[in-house]
């Protein structure tokens, strides 16, 4: 386990209640500070032997190893998606699958090491609000470790792949009247009231475990930096993760470039995207945001001053897609390369391409696209947009006629 405190990402101040989710003294957003001396010491062929996954970066996690709570998670693919990039005009172009880790999104990562750290504390319930994929993810973990789970879903607004992964795993599922951000409202009360330990993503715990994603990215690399890495932005704790390990292995020496982080949002939820438009540092939360990809349908994202932090400090970018460019790119990358990905996962494939059209993004970047999700989390919006089934008769020859059509 590393060395760490939780700090203000705001006014620095140290922050030692491990309950609190905002800073006592200014109310800020809270981060945790890492101890890297003895990694500087270290090599990337130092570390965990074990196969690649979150845990194989214990020096850079603020969690006792032998308290893990753990599904195996990580070690998802990084395709070369050579049909895509050529698509796309950028032909260096790879796809970092995140679909695959064991509930099917990248929320694993930050969990194994949130639940972790919930066992730590001696928590027995724990909690989040949800688009979909937290809670599925919570809910799992939260077996594993042998603790009650509440999570606080929108009213209507959650794909059911990821709906009924929170049932099967136990959670207590509790429909809230309300957007996304209203849930989280109510979520955090019941943390204040100590009644549960909350984590969703402004637990800064959780971006902890996502920083993995980007130290896998790495590894498959040979440690040869991109040019540029490509996320859908939700709620924004992902892109947030991916810059705080950047700044960690520049730190301890292991890389020295810094990739162009580039965050992409749905049109009809979009207020970061907005922010860096204007040039600005913070953002205007939206009330009522709407898009087909429900995993970043989120208006008051609570990193989005962090997001925006990551792109402006590395020379990134932010900009919208719409929910057609979406569905499209999402066609595009399973017809070309037999990947399945959920809408919001499809928005950074969408965003490449858009930017590219636009001479944002050039043609011999090396880009790795982060695919957040598995598409089978919403089957509904695949089956909508898709061809349907031919109707035919039980005979060869009009079976042929079809296929040869």
């Amino acid at each position: 386990m590393a060395e760490h405190r939780v700090v203000c990402w705001d006014c620095n101040a140290d922050v030692n209640d491990p309950y609190v989710n905002n800073c006592p003294r200014c109310g800020g957003l809270l981060t945790v500070k890492i101890d890297l001396e003895n990694v500087k010491e270290m090599k990337p062929k130092d570390l965990h032997r074990e196969q690649i996954g979150v845990w194989r970066y214990t020096p850079f996690m603020p969690v006792d190893a032998s308290k893990k709570v753990s599904i195996q998670e990580g070690g998802t693919p990084l395709y070369r998606v050579e049909a895509l990039g050529k698509a796309l005009g950028v032909p260096k172009t790879h796809v970092k699958f995140e679909g695959l880790n064991p509930t099917g999104s990248f929320k694993d990562r930050g969990m194994t090491i949130g639940v972790s750290r919930a066992k730590e504390l001696g928590a027995t319930v724990v909690g989040c609000a949800s688009t979909g994929n937290t809670s599925a993810s919570l809910a799992a973990y939260a077996a594993k470790a042998g603790m009650k789970c509440a999570v606080f879903l929108p009213s209507g607004k959650v794909a059911a792949g990821k709906l009924a992964q929170a049932l099967f795993f136990g959670a207590k599922v509790l429909s809230i009247d309300g957007n996304f951000d209203d849930a989280l409202e109510l979520a955090r009360k019941m943390a204040d009231e100590k009644k549960l330990y909350l984590l969703n993503s402004i637990n800064p715990y959780r971006p902890e475990g996502q920083k993995s994603v980007l130290f896998e990215i790495m590894d498959q690399l040979a440690y040869e930096v991109p040019d540029r890495i490509v996320l859908p932005v939700g709620n924004a704790a992902n892109i947030w993760a991916v810059y705080k390990a950047i700044q960690e292995l520049k730190e301890v020496g292991w890389i020295s470039k810094t990739p162009m982080l580039t965050g992409i949002q749905a049109e009809g939820s979009a207020p970061v995207a907005k922010a860096f438009a204007s040039k600005k540092h913070d953002f205007v939360p939206e009330e009522h945001p709407e898009t087909v990809a429900t995993a970043i349908r989120i208006g008051n994202p609570v990193s989005g001053r962090k997001a925006l932090h990551a792109i402006y400090d590395t020379g990134g970018f932010s900009d919208t897609v719409t929910d057609a460019e979406i569905i499209s790119a999402q066609q595009l990358l399973g017809k070309t390369e037999g990947v399945c990905v959920e809408p919001a996962s499809a928005a950074s494939v969408a965003g490449l391409r858009k930017l590219r059209d636009a001479g944002v993004i050039d043609r011999d970047e090396r880009v790795v696209c982060i695919c957040t999700g598995n598409g089978l989390k919403d089957p509904d919006t695949i089956i909508n947009n898709a061809q349907p089934p031919i109707k035919c008769r039980n005979s060869v020859e009009d079976i042929s006629r079809i296929l040869l059509s």
